[in-house]
């Protein structure tokens, strides 16, 4: 029987993920397009308000479609609590949980992901602070943007 269902779920799982993924990339096309600034600037208004809610809520409904069932327990840190939130050490695909129960913060990722297709939209979206492995003054410009936007006073939102 465990067999039949996962002949059943597995299909119908997959159809959901790839249908939240593209409403996802949708989404994250119409916050990044003509945004002013590109990156540079933060996101502000309806645009922010989109990311936080829409792009969190499909994260979450994501990895309910995959079973999870993800349960906060005390309060978030806000960002005014902390404009850094650190999650360590953020090698698999649950830091995508992490960042849904928190608003959809700005994360520090690789360059190259940027130029992924859908994925790099939609990381995009979220103003990350790009680290290139080319660049040999990387490190340094890296934590010159995240202490940017740390003391930034609530402009940016956090970083993780």
């Amino acid at each position: 029987q465990s067999v039949l269902q996962g002949i059943i779920l597995l299909p119908l799982r997959a159809i959901c993920l790839i249908f939240l993924l593209l409403l996802a990339w949708l989404f994250a096309s119409i916050v990044t397009f003509c945004q002013p600034g590109r990156g540079s600037v933060p996101l502000k208004g309806w645009r922010r308000r989109m990311i936080q809610t829409t792009l969190s809520g499909l994260t979450r409904i994501a990895f309910f479609v995959l079973g999870f069932q993800v349960k906060v327990k005390g309060k978030v840190a806000s960002l005014q609590e902390a404009p850094i939130f650190v999650a360590a050490p953020h090698s698999s695909f649950f830091d995508a949980i992490i960042c849904a129960l928190t608003g959809m913060p700005s994360i520090v990722s690789r360059a190259e992901n940027l130029s992924t297709p859908v994925f790099g939209t939609i990381l995009s979206s979220l103003q990350p602070v790009a680290v290139s492995r080319q660049d040999p003054d990387s490190r340094k410009k890296t934590v010159t943007e995240i202490t940017k936007r740390a003391l930034s006073r609530g402009q940016w939102p956090q970083v993780i």
